[in-house]
């Protein structure tokens, strides 16, 4: 018999689906008694080799407020050729084509191993894959250059049958026409004037009536019929205009308008963007496209500027906007937000590729990138290996040779009767599709089964709450599982429609009578991060502080609920394996940039909280506790505690936070370093112990996206601070009377170790008060 934790981890590799209990309380009110809800962590595109799509289309239940896809939990009567559905309990009749089948001859949709299976939909057009570049040319000389480079490298790497268009923006907006041969045209916005998608329209002549439009049609070459002619002019095939947009980009010039002293360049982001916006809503609405936004500064003139071009003025702080001081922040937010629900209805996503020393305005504009699946990157130069490497790896492909981006997905869950879907976290907008498995509790993005996602890659991946809504007093049958159905539509980078469908069911126990078999079945990973998703989601609206305390609370009612321990007595208490690293990760999550925004700026508050509400679970345990692995003479690379303890003078440390990887000497190393012995022949083995923490860090670099911050440091080195701030700081200033008897580092912090949280915690649990 497997273990949970292997049967867990299988189903992961499966159906890409971590759940946090994994045998479900079988009444509600045992289930709000777990404290920790019932939700999974779904990563819809989960890349499998194993998982050749089907060349037909799913069989759904003929009840009209069900509609499930058939699956290898349905009853099935082969004599009859009846199926019944396991959600509704509908019988079915079997399509003609399924005519032959029998228990030794089944379709692939019945077998165990396709709990997960993908199907290709042949009916209607096929559309291509559209990329709008949204360019700012107020950038430095050298980081206009290097951004001009990465842009034309890009056109050999994008799908040669991809439309593509360019806009860009300095204090004007300028919109290039493509199919100009030998004369360079564009369209010239003012970038201060507000214009509605229809002024836009008929400004660039999308909206002439000589020609008619028509949305969405198959485009597999300009000389059909049925192409439209009018939004070729600003959107043309990549392999027809490579080289005319080649010369476009390499003699963009910085934008010509003076900028005196003490003054910012007049940048018109807000207006760019709503162009960008307007110009794909008018010709391809419902077709998988990407905006995507190069931008060096904050957006300093017109709707959704961030700050005003006085470099006197400041950009706002964390303190500004607690103190509403702010004064432009919710009239840009508002702006972005309304470009944003516009793009994601349209099924447009927009990436922000945002490259400079000081903020540009991420936290306004970061519900771009969130409510529609876009990327986000932050950079300190459009001339760093961070953004030229991660920029290329949004163009990586698959290991079957595909690109690894879906367009235009939408998500549906579908619930047996004693369930219903509460809400979803992650890159995703609400459908507003009320149906009968919808609960009145929403938690994150809730009232509705069914999300759009504008971008989908393999490692997105949403939260999803349920909620159990079986009475008490209604128990369920003996031997009974409860069954959850995701429905993922998607536009693939082959341009084919596609539907995956995963069908997942879990026991019920009675949490009275059979409480050990639900505890041995909780997730701890899954559940620490759907925690965080729902910690990180409500710090977007609360105060931080009050977060903090909802998310104390949580622990010390768990603790309650499933340690072991006598009143009153903190000694006693203990907690099951299954459970024994949570507070650990919740520990962690307290001192992390998504809950603590001290000594992080806005822009980096946004970025840091973008990458969480959408990373897989791996990632986002290693966002919420980094992981610290020790090299030293005493053996081969391993993982050590992210504790103080662990710096040691003769080792070398290498921390990865997902966003930055930190390579540490310790002391001693560095002092040896310093002294050269590395180059001496005789001590080859201290060059190899230097090198193999470069050869691993080198190996994450390559395959993280977007690529991690790389820094080297050591031992009181500057940049030793980001290494201090992640560990447990077992060993403090404060303590000073261990100092000489314990190894490790001593920091200066206030901030509480983790051995001091645990005593306050079993305190607190024990309590006969509380």
């Amino acid at each position: 018999m497997a273990t949970f934790l292997e049967f867990i981890r299988q189903n992961e590799e499966r159906d890409g689906v971590r759940f946090s209990w994994n045998v479900w309380p079988s009444s509600r009110l045992e289930a709000t008694r777990m404290v920790v809800p019932l939700a999974c962590l779904l990563t819809p595109l989960k890349e499998r080799l194993d998982l050749p799509p089907v060349q037909y289309e799913p069989v759904l239940c003929s009840r009209l407020t069900c509609k499930a896809v058939l699956n290898p939990l349905c009853q099935v009567d082969y004599r009859a050729k009846l199926w019944a559905c396991n959600f509704c309990f509908q019988r079915n009749q079997f399509p003609p084509a399924y005519a032959g089948i029998s228990e030794v001859s089944q379709p692939a949709e019945l077998m165990p191993q396709f709990s997960t299976i993908e199907y290709v939909v042949q009916r209607g057009p096929q559309t291509p894959l559209i990329f709008l570049y949204v360019v700012d040319t107020c950038l430095e000389e050298e980081d206009l250059q290097a951004l001009k480079e990465s842009l034309q490298m890009s056109l050999s790497l994008l799908p040669a049958d991809a439309l593509l268009g360019l806009i860009t923006f300095g204090r004007m907006v300028q919109v290039h026409e493509l199919s100009c041969e030998g004369i360079s045209k564009s369209y010239v916005f003012r970038g201060t004037k507000e214009l509605t998608a229809k002024q836009i329209q008929d400004m660039l002549g999308l909206s002439s009536p000589a020609v008619p439009i028509q949305q969405g049609r198959p485009l597999q070459s300009p000389d059909q019929p049925g192409y439209s002619v009018i939004s070729s002019r600003f959107l043309q095939p990549v392999h027809k205009i490579d080289m005319n947009l080649t010369d476009l980009l390499g003699e963009l010039q910085r934008d010509p308008w003076p900028v005196t002293q003490g003054k910012r360049p007049l940048r018109s982001t807000g207006i760019a963007l709503s162009i960008a916006v307007g110009l794909l809503e008018g010709t391809f609405p419902n077709t998988g496209a990407r905006i995507m936004l190069f931008t060096g500064g904050p957006p300093t003139q017109g709707p959704g500027m961030v700050v005003g071009d006085e470099l006197k003025t400041p950009i706002r702080s964390w303190h500004d906007i607690e103190k509403d001081n702010a004064r432009f922040t919710k009239k840009a937010t508002k702006h972005y937000e309304s470009l944003a629900h516009r793009a994601a209805a349209s099924g447009h996503c927009i990436d922000i590729y945002a490259c400079a020393l000081d903020q540009t305005g991420l936290l306004e504009m970061k519900c771009c990138a969130n409510l529609t699946g876009g990327h986000m990157v932050m950079g300190d130069s459009f001339n760093t290996s961070l953004f030229k490497q991660t920029f290329q790896r949004v163009f990586s492909k698959g290991f079957n040779g595909e690109f690894r981006m879906a367009f235009g997905a939408s998500l549906e869950v579908k619930t047996s009767r004693e369930l219903k879907v509460a809400g979803a976290v992650g890159p995703c907008v609400s459908l507003n599709a009320r149906g009968p498995c919808v609960s009145e509790n929403e938690l994150g993005i809730g009232g509705t089964s069914q999300w759009k996602m504008c971008s989908l890659d393999p490692s997105t991946t949403l939260a999803i709450y349920f909620e159990v809504v079986n009475q008490h007093n209604a128990p369920v049958p003996q031997g009974g599982r409860g069954a959850v159905q995701f429905v993922t539509q998607y536009q693939h980078s082959s341009m084919q429609k596609r539907i995956r469908v995963t069908t997942i069911a879990r026991n019920w126990a009675d949490a009275q009578s059979q409480l050990q078999h639900i505890e041995a079945a909780f997730d701890q990973e899954a559940a620490a991060v759907l925690m965080a998703r729902l910690g990180v989601h409500r710090a977007e609206s609360e105060e931080g502080p009050d977060v903090l305390r909802w998310l104390d609370r949580q622990l010390i009612r768990l603790c309650q609920k499933f340690g072991q321990y006598n009143k009153d007595d903190p000694n006693s208490f203990r907690l099951s394996e299954s459970f024994s690293l949570y507070p650990q990760f919740m520990f962690h999550l307290r001192r992390s940039p998504f809950l603590q925004v001290f000594n992080n700026s806005p822009d980096e508050s946004s970025y840091y909280r973008h990458h969480f509400a959408r990373q897989e679970l791996s990632h986002s345990l290693t966002m919420i506790q980094p992981i610290l692995y020790a090299y030293s003479f005493h053996g081969p690379p391993e993982p050590v505690l992210l504790d103080s303890s662990s710096i040691l003078p003769d080792r070398i440390l290498l921390m990865d936070t997902f966003f930055q990887i930190v390579i540490y000497l310790g002391e001693t190393i560095a002092q040896w370093q310093k002294a050269g012995y590395q180059d001496m022949p005789e001590y080859e083995h201290f060059q190899h112990l230097l090198q193999a923490p470069l050869d691993d860090a080198q190996e994450l670099l390559q395959t993280r996206f977007p690529m991690p911050r790389y820094i080297h440091t050591e031992h009181g080195g500057s940049q030793a601070r980001f290494l201090l701030s992640k560990v447990n700081p077992s060993q403090t200033h404060n303590s000073l009377y261990t100092w000489g008897q314990e190894p490790g580092a001593p920091i200066l912090t206030d901030d509480v170790s983790l051995q001091v949280f645990m005593d306050h915690l079993k305190k607190l649990a024990v309590s006969s008060a509380s």
